[in-house]
């Protein structure tokens, strides 16, 4: 049914019942006849819709069995009082044409609502398609055009067409990752001289490039990263190992993350004896047997002689360690323990096998604890300051560096590790000596 487009403030709505059989002319012109003078001339059917302030009168009958049902629908331009009066004054209708009738009033609705709903629904059809459309163009456009000059900047290296970095040629380091999508990361995150081995399998042109280069291998962190480290430390030289969190890829890893692993990573050393791996390939040799420029020895010599000529640049290269530090001070005689030395080492005692980290408080209280693998990072994140680390595992240089930065004066741990220079205001315990001092 219709509405005059001109008055849809309101609309009135009634139902007809007549005794009889009429037409669409009956009822409006007992609505016009009967309610003429009864609203007042303010209000007079006839002079409002010639106004305006009312629509047409829209009217469906159906008429059955000699009884006729319908409705009555008036469209209404008049304020909220009016409309009411008017409504009600319907219902004063009994007779239409020669029948008796009622007029029931169904409802008065206000017409705007049901527009404002109509354009909330269809603003949100609107909207939904334009973020639908958008969603590729809402990124941030310097960040896309990195990211596209990066992923152009990878190359294939060699003969087996491995994903590179632009720099691995050039660059005195190199990172050796799994596959292309860590590669692509490690560019995205601006660093150049990377190229993956894409397999569990070190190719030989990896085993080329490493030679004369720092080598850093940086794989995932589940077993497969773990076998695939395995055969590179059997296969080529290594100098650092960096592992992705555990259970994480290099690839899924955010640039906050993954410069973060690549600080952290670990000298071969300390990583092979951390780890318990056994020395068998390029990778598990000494790294103290590089030369003077700091590139690793390459011992291809074979025969009967070789391994005489070998051991005399072995003794003529061991008083020239590669990083020019002051050996470890000796472990001074063994000295009885102070209370405070025998809470540590009761604590050493209680940890031992574990591989976790306690970090004591000024008021001699364990003010927190952590895996030995995390124990660097855990140092920086303590709620409270500690004066003394005690944990089961090797005392590393880099762990000495970090006591000195965050003023903890103790450290005490299973036993020393590599370390090329003890800083002065740490002391450093181990089990073994139980009770004596390497440090100040």
């Amino acid at each position: 049914m219709a509405n005059d487009p001109s008055a849809a403030k309101y609309e009135i709505r009634a139902r007809i019942t007549a005794d009889g059989v009429i037409d669409k002319p009956d009822v409006v012109g007992a609505v016009f006849g009967q309610t003429e003078g009864l609203l007042g001339d303010e209000l007079d059917l006839r002079d409002l819709q010639k106004s305006g302030r009312i629509g047409r009168i829209e009217v469906e009958i159906d008429s059955r069995k000699g009884k006729s049902e319908g409705e009555i629908v008036i469209p209404s331009s008049l304020d909220q009082v009016e409309t009411a009066i008017l409504a009600s004054g319907l219902e004063t209708v009994d007779r239409i044409g020669p029948c008796r009738a009622k007029i029931e009033v169904s409802s008065v609705n206000d017409i705007r609502i049901t527009k404002r709903q109509k354009v909330v629904d269809r603003a949100k059809e609107i909207l939904a398609r334009l973020q639908e459309e958008s969603k590729g163009v809402g990124v941030d456009l310097t960040e896309a055009v990195r990211k596209a000059v990066q992923v152009e900047e990878i190359t294939s290296y060699g003969q087996e067409h491995l994903p590179a970095g632009p720099n691995v040629d050039q660059a005195d380091a190199l990172i050796v990752v799994e596959g292309r999508s860590d590669v692509l990361n490690l560019l995205r995150c601006g660093i150049k001289n990377v190229i993956a081995v894409e397999g569990t399998s070190v190719p030989q042109t990896v085993k080329d490039l490493s030679r004369g280069k720092t080598v850093t291998a940086f794989t995932d962190g589940d077993r497969a990263g773990e076998l695939i480290l395995r055969e590179m430390l059997q296969t080529m030289d290594v100098d650092f190992v960096a592992r992705a969190p555990r259970g994480s890829e290099v690839e899924e890893l955010t640039q906050k993350q993954l410069l973060k692993c690549l600080r952290n990573k670990i000298p071969i050393n300390q990583y092979l004896e951390m780890s318990g791996f056994e020395s068998t390939g390029a990778s598990r040799e000494p790294r103290e047997e590089r030369g003077e420029g700091g590139r690793p020895e390459r011992r291809e010599e074979r025969g009967p002689g070789a391994m005489s000529r070998r051991d005399d640049r072995e003794r003529e290269r061991a008083p020239m360690p590669r990083p020019p530090a002051a050996p470890p001070a000796p472990p001074s005689p063994a000295v009885p323990l102070t209370p405070e030395l025998q809470h540590y080492f009761d604590l050493l005692n209680g940890v031992e096998n574990t591989s976790k980290s306690l970090f004591v408080g000024a008021d001699d209280a364990v003010v927190g604890e952590a895996p030995v693998k995390e124990m660097i990072e855990a140092i920086g994140n303590l709620s409270a300051p500690a004066k003394a680390v005690v944990f089961d595992g090797i005392v590393s240089q880099r762990l000495l560096d970090v006591a000195q930065e965050k003023g903890i004066g103790t450290v005490v741990g299973t036993r020393l590790g590599p370390v090329g220079k003890i800083p002065e205001q740490v002391r450093i315990y181990t089990k073994a000596d139980l009770g004596a001092a390497t440090g100040p």
